[in-house]
């Protein structure tokens, strides 16, 4: 796999920050991650935005352009012989001689395998265990993960698959992705506290045609009388959530509202 390096474009392996950087020393760092769908990145444009935006909230500076940016995502999937990839692209705090002050980032992209995919999860729903926690900066994609990490030990033993934070009785997301539920013919999900996901995005598009949705503050006694419920994000795209913690929504199987959501995601992406 190749990846891109201030400039450089070379194998993955070969790319290394410095010791100084201020993404070790003080975890100073920012994200994002997209894929490919048919050899075109998904949602180019979405995702530039999140990411400039995410740099300029946390005083960073992007040292290239976006029709640059998007040039070098084509010549790292042709280089690494791939159709359909995932790209990450890193934005780091940069080497500062005071261990405090951003001076010049570092900018990385890497070209990446694209992640495996389970079917059956969306046959039998996943779960996710409560976590009561809100993210500092929920809506800028730092780097800072640890609380998955720190967690990872107790999602296994749950037999979960992610987490769903919650605060003061009020839903916000889940670890690496955003939370919807379904109420009759309305389309649930939270607004503040949350990563504005770019697949979120899509599916809000998407279901304007069919749903009345609605942004807002959701809170956890709404999952009670929920029909159903479900996440998204790059790599999930819509899955069905069919149980949290101890609690199961409505008849514990995929809801046909959420399956449809899907079909319409789907047919989205396949002619893209």
């Amino acid at each position: 796999m190749y990846g891109y390096f201030n400039g450089t474009i070379l194998p993955v392996e070969q790319m290394a920050v410095g010791v100084t950087d201020l993404s070790l020393l003080r975890g100073y760092g920012l994200f994002d991650y997209f894929r490919t769908y048919n050899g075109r990145p998904f949602q180019w444009d979405w995702y530039w935005e999140r990411f400039t935006n995410s740099a300029a909230k946390l005083h960073m500076s992007l040292p290239i352009e976006k029709d640059e940016a998007y040039q070098v995502v084509m010549e790292l999937l042709e280089k690494s012989g791939g159709i359909d990839m995932s790209f990450r692209f890193i934005l780091t705090g940069g080497y500062s001689l005071d261990s405090i002050t951003v001076s010049q980032p570092n900018l990385l992209f890497m070209a990446e395998e694209l992640p495996p995919h389970n079917p059956n999860q969306y046959e039998t729903g996943i779960k996710v265990i409560l976590d009561e926690y809100v993210r500092e900066m929920a809506e800028v994609k730092t780097t800072d993960y640890k609380r998955v990490i720190l967690l990872a030990q107790a999602i296994r033993a749950a037999r979960a698959v992610d987490i769903l934070y919650h605060k003061d009785g009020e839903i916000s997301e889940l670890s690496r992705s955003n939370f919807f539920i379904l109420k009759g013919n309305r389309l649930i999900t939270p607004n503040r506290n949350i990563l504005h996901g770019i697949t979120r995005r899509t599916v809000l598009h998407l279901a304007e045609a069919d749903f009345e949705v609605e942004e807002r503050p959701v809170l956890l006694s709404e999952l009670y009388d929920a029909d159903e419920a479900f996440t998204t994000s790059t790599t999930k795209k819509v899955l069905p959530i069919t149980q949290i913690g101890d609690f199961t929504i409505a008849d514990g199987k995929p809801g046909e509202r959420t399956k449809y959501l899907l079909e319409q995601f789907e047919e989205l992406v396949n002619n893209w």
